[in-house]
């Protein structure tokens, strides 16, 4: 049984007879993407770990894309900048509107979709928040891997030995959603510090990622830094890494550093 961000206004708190709960099914899994308070944030999903895997993409609270005001959700939604040519109705405002105001509650089934198209991803990493997650404290798999969230949650079933499981991963901005998680470390070489970024892409044996920011500050050579990737492809067996640096203002001395070493570790495996 898969739960799509249960409603939280009416259900949250109450017994579990009235709301979701993994006393329901065999296998309960739910998908947390508006968890925010109802008032006066207008979260319309329940915030509390209800099945035997709960996931909470980007934290459960606000989804990316879903900052967008009205007007840009209708044109997104019914491609005016891809040659339509529609007028601007009032029904048009209002499914607008409502999409606006729900979005993060309407991500649910997208990512649900998305998950059936792509079975191995949307790995649910767990941890005790989405802080530590983002700080990379959960990561990678355990040796027991990750489940997938979705449609092949289930392909998890029997490897729960919690009450509860709650999971943590990033999506896109926009369909395809699913994005793969990497950990990239980087020491550095060179003579002189300098304040700049450094950018991975990553090429692979299923596909290459654009240019990922994995830091920004004060550059030492020697140092070593680390970043992670969520990356919008599974790029397979590593089998190049693109490193590029620059400065954030113009340098008489023109300095030069480069990547001494570089380490990409998946998450997955």
């Amino acid at each position: 049984l898969a739960g799509l961000d249960p409603a939280q206004p009416y259900f949250q708190g109450t017994p579990a007879e009235v709301r979701l709960d993994k006393s329901d099914a065999e296998f309960v899994d739910v998908i947390h993407t508006d968890t925010a308070p109802t008032i006066p944030n207008l979260g319309f999903g329940m915030s509390p770990a209800v099945g035997h895997l709960d996931f909470y993409p980007n934290g459960g609270k606000q989804m990316p894309g879903c900052g967008k005001n009205p007007v840009s959700q209708i044109i997104d939604l019914d491609g005016i900048w891809e040659g339509k040519k529609e007028e601007l109705t009032w029904a048009h405002l209002f499914t607008g509107t409502r999409d606006f105001v729900a979005c993060n509650h309407l991500r649910s089934y997208k990512y649900y979709s998305d998950s059936i198209i792509y079975p191995d991803g949307f790995l649910g990493y767990s941890c005790a928040s989405y802080e530590l997650f983002e700080s990379g404290s959960c990561f990678p798999c355990p040796k027991e891997g990750c489940p997938n969230m979705g449609h092949y949650a289930d392909k998890f079933k029997g490897k729960i030995d919690s009450d509860f499981l709650k999971l943590y991963l990033n999506t896109g901005e926009a369909k395809d959603f699913p994005l793969w998680r990497y950990k990239v470390t980087v020491t550095l070489s060179g003579k002189s510090k300098v304040k700049g970024y450094v950018n991975i892409a990553l090429y692979g044996s299923d596909g290459n990622t654009r240019q990922h920011q994995i830091f920004k500050g004060t550059l030492r050579p020697s140092n070593t830094y680390t970043g992670f990737i969520d990356a919008e492809v599974d790029v397979g067996t590593v089998s190049k890494v693109k490193f590029l640096w620059n400065n954030h203002q113009i340098n008489p001395t023109f300095p030069k550093i480069g990547a001494e070493t570089i380490t990409v570790q998946s998450g997955q495996n």
